[in-house]
């Protein structure tokens, strides 16, 4: 396996896992991973309903903590265990969230849209009113303003989220339909000093390419990006590392020579 470190992935601190976080490791061990970081929810003023009932995405960071470093040490001679957080970005929520990245010493910080304009994307009601491009390009629209707003984190997660849950998904989808906005967006991170990650959740879920889309993990190398995480988003031990061959092979393709762990919010590069 050429990458060897799992950036992104769920806990049953995460209200969307049951996953024990002792058996996601053990699981990681046996796959042989160097590395894995445990990234889990916190979106402040997610939308209230019967499936996502108040708090369902905000972590205790203070047990989440805990458990961590008990198994970090307990594990300590068989895979490096890292603290990260994904942090779900909307404008208003700006200093609340810079408040909460401060309160603990992360590892790693993934910035990531789950909400558009407050509603989630991931419902049919998002779309109504509007074509399923018109909501891909308010999706990206609000991934620049949240970029104007918080800096406060380490790449920015599954860029073109949006397309796990439209209408019709990634059929007929081609990022070059949102190429100005997008290139603003990778102009805007790569500035900053910010990276992406490829996350591989999309492709077990009947995807036809990983999130970002390859052409835009390859625009972002063009332009000068340097920093990229791989994550399976995983919320179950069996999901860990889920396409990290077929993440390798795209990396590659676009000109990648190296992916990207971090410790203390501190980047290294590993060779493919």
């Amino acid at each position: 396996m050429p990458v060897t470190a799992d950036y992104h992935m769920h806990s049953s601190f995460s209200g969307d896992s049951s996953a024990p976080m002792e058996e996601m490791i053990l699981n990681g061990i046996r796959l042989g991973l160097t590395q894995m970081c445990f990234t889990e929810h916190q979106d402040f003023d997610f939308p209230i309903s019967e499936a996502f009932p108040e708090g369902f995405f905000e972590i205790n960071p203070d047990a989440y903590l805990y458990d961590l470093l008990k198994f970090k040490n307990k594990y300590a001679d068989q895979i490096k265990v890292c603290f990260g957080v994904e942090l779900g970005l909307q404008p208003h929520l700006s200093r609340k969230n810079a408040a909460f990245a401060k309160a603990h010493e992360y590892d790693f910080i993934i910035a990531s849209s789950h909400l558009c304009n407050g509603r989630d994307p991931g419902f049919p009601a998002f779309y109504e009113g509007k074509t399923q491009e018109e909501g891909y390009r308010e999706y990206f629209e609000s991934i620049y303003e949240n970029l104007k707003t918080f800096s406060n984190f380490d790449v920015y997660g599954h860029l073109d989220y949006v397309v796990r849950y439209g209408p019709r998904k990634d059929e007929g989808y081609s990022s070059e339909q949102y190429r100005d906005i997008i290139d603003a967006i990778l102009q805007k991170l790569i500035a900053d000093g910010k990276g992406i990650e490829i996350n591989t959740k999309g492709l077990s879920g009947g995807l036809r390419d990983v999130n970002p889309c390859t052409a835009i993990i390859r625009r972002y190398k063009e332009l000068g990006g340097e920093i990229i995480t791989v994550g399976s988003d995983a919320h179950a031990p069996g999901q860990i590392a889920a396409h990290f061959g077929r993440a390798a092979d795209i990396l590659s393709a676009c000109g990648f020579r190296y992916y990207t762990t971090f410790e203390k919010r501190s980047a290294a590069f590993h060779k493919l």
